[in-house]
């Protein structure tokens, strides 16, 4: 099984505060990933690091053997430009907020980067047309954001985030902003992706559905991975504090 993402001894600060304190991952070609843990841990900001929006202070960023960035003697260095900006293509990233454009319509929302990726419009199109039918948004088409439902919104932008076909789907939080109802439809969908081998890399604390989905979970707390191991392994952990926070949220 190929290796997608590999992240040795990570190391981050802001203003003097460590908030990722020599963090190391591997995910292989399929698998889920779940991380969890209380808020402040640094699982967002690990998820940043990952994509790119956060430059590391210390340790690897490696993609399918391209390193995106290298630890040199204690600082992370990173690749050319030009090397980045095709690494960038092996992942694609759902907010938690959606950040879709409200002045495009779901369409262009879709089409847009495929075509500043330098597909043809009419690539862009059919590949929009392809996910919205997939994803039950074919009437949305030509709507607005602000015309459609958090739950609606957040497909879209799965959809958006799939379009440019990366190897690597990451995920901060996508239920956080919705209702029970809505974080139903949206945990369907990455269901879907998970029967179809997507590899995916899921910040959330829905406790359940990590639990159901995931191939391996990690535990955050403090900057540090606390815990990890399958969801059998986690579930039934003699870790008081996993317990406990694991029990929070089941309860």
């Amino acid at each position: 099984m190929n290796t997608y993402l590999q992240m040795n001894h990570i190391r981050k600060s802001f203003d003097g505060n460590e908030v990722l304190r020599d963090i190391s991952l591997t995910v292989a070609e399929g698998q889920v990933v779940s991380i969890i843990g209380p808020s402040g841990s640094g699982k967002s900001t690990l998820l940043r690091c990952a994509t790119m929006l956060e430059t590391m202070d210390a340790g690897d960023l490696i993609y399918l053997g391209q390193y995106a960035a290298r630890d040199e003697g204690g600082r992370s260095v990173y690749a050319p430009p030009a090397e980045l900006r095709r690494i960038r293509k092996d992942f694609g990233l759902v907010f938690q907020n959606f950040n879709l454009f409200p002045h495009y319509s779901v369409r262009k929302n879709i089409t847009e980067p495929q075509m500043l990726a330098g597909r043809s419009r009419e690539e862009a199109e059919a590949k929009a047309e392809e996910l919205l039918r997939k994803l039950g948004l074919s009437d949305k088409a030509d709507q607005y954001p602000c015309q459609l439902s958090g739950g609606q919104q957040q497909r879209v932008s799965i959809a958006r985030a799939l379009a440019l076909e990366p190897k690597i789907l990451f995920f901060d939080e996508p239920t956080s902003a919705l209702d029970p109802e809505l974080t139903a439809e949206v945990l369907r969908v990455i269901r879907e992706l998970a029967k179809q081998h997507m590899t995916m890399i899921i910040v959330t604390h829905e406790m359940q559905f990590a639990r159901e989905l995931s191939d391996y979970i990690i535990f955050m707390e403090h900057g540090l991975i606390q815990a990890e191991g399958t969801p059998a392994e986690l579930f039934a952990t003699d870790n008081q504090r996993v317990r406990d926070f694991i029990g929070r949220f089941q309860a």
